[in-house]
């Protein structure tokens, strides 16, 4: 099918399924939601490349193919074998994708905090039937109870009380520190959580971090010494993220390794808006961790994976 300039493509936004990549058309062009594995595909209908799917040309005709996986590691979840770019719901609450033997997912549910305000003084989240997701629901308290839990996130005036079209003015900051980052080698993610917004509600932020690079060379061990400082790269790098790479290079701090059973990591931090570029042309920004300073410890993480993280050491002195 031959391409027509200047493109046209729906005024609407694309909505694709959770999970599903967009994609442009071999045109150029248009966004598309992209084929995921086993569906049929065509040059207008890609298959979904971040997740090394290609669109099979061989086995069906008149310029249509199948998505396929680029050979890779199957994954093993609960006894359940599921190939290499293929996506599966292991409950409602989740979506996830085997990626050469890794499996990662995404929540289908808010996760979302809520902190009492005046107008909703009693947060509660309620699962009801037939729905996999719980709800926030506003349960009413007394006036006196009602003032009390809005005093408690809200400032304290004598001269009035807090009104809803002032809640920011209001509004006391609360913020935790950073979470440590989720894996110990690689791109990961660090959360904290805070009210700092017009709502004043208690959110979840989340920041990319990376403690070291997973093929990155540490210096050898001094004699005496048990532990190794990793360098800065010699030469600047580019971040990768989701299939996109900053829009600048950078030469960022990492932390180094321990023979003696200790772990090396964060303890200073910054935060940076980065910028990426994808493939299609797209850009877009992400806060992320910079090392200041690293230290050594014996609470170390016990695995290198998000879902799996038990590692919650907190992080001090953040500058954005």
């Amino acid at each position: 099918q031959a391409c027509t300039y200047p493109c046209q493509c729906p005024s609407q936004p694309l909505q694709c399924p959770p999970g599903t990549s967009q994609v442009l058309d071999a045109c150029g062009c248009c966004k598309v939601c992209a084929r995921q594995l086993g569906e049929l595909c065509s040059l207008q209908k890609p298959c979904d490349h971040h997740k090394g799917l290609y669109c099979d040309f061989s086995k069906i005709h008149r310029g249509s193919g199948i998505c396929l996986a680029h050979e890779g590691a199957t994954c093993d979840l609960l006894g359940k074998i599921y190939h290499n770019g293929e996506s599966f719901q292991p409950t409602c609450k989740l979506q996830c994708i085997c990626m050469d033997g890794a499996i990662g997912c995404i929540p289908l549910c808010s996760d979302d905090l809520r902190l009492p305000s005046p107008e909703c003084p009693n947060p509660r989240r309620v699962k009801f039937r037939n729905k996999c997701c719980e709800e926030w629901i506003c349960e009413e308290g007394s006036e006196e109870n009602r003032f009390e839990t809005a005093m408690a996130v809200f400032r304290e005036d004598p001269a009035h009380k807090p009104e809803l079209n002032n809640l920011q003015e209001n509004c006391l900051v609360q913020t935790t520190e950073w979470s440590a980052c989720s894996k110990s080698c690689g791109m990961g993610i660090s959360a904290r959580v805070t009210n700092d917004n017009p709502q004043c509600r208690l959110e979840k932020e989340t920041r990319l971090c990376m403690v070291r690079p997973c093929d990155f060379p540490t210096e050898k061990t001094k004699k005496g010494k048990k532990c190794v400082r990793t360098p800065k790269p010699r030469q600047s790098l580019h971040f990768e993220f989701s299939g996109c790479t900053s829009t600048r290079s950078y030469r960022p701090k990492f932390c180094g390794s321990c023979t003696d059973g200790r772990c090396c990591t964060p303890y200073v931090t910054s935060t940076v808006e980065v910028e990426f570029r994808c493939p299609e042309g797209d850009f877009f920004q992400r806060k992320m961790m910079f090392i200041k300073v690293c230290s050594c410890h014996y609470d170390c993480p016990r695995d290198n994976d998000i879902f799996l993280a038990t590692y919650h050491r907190r992080m001090i002195g953040d500058h954005v």
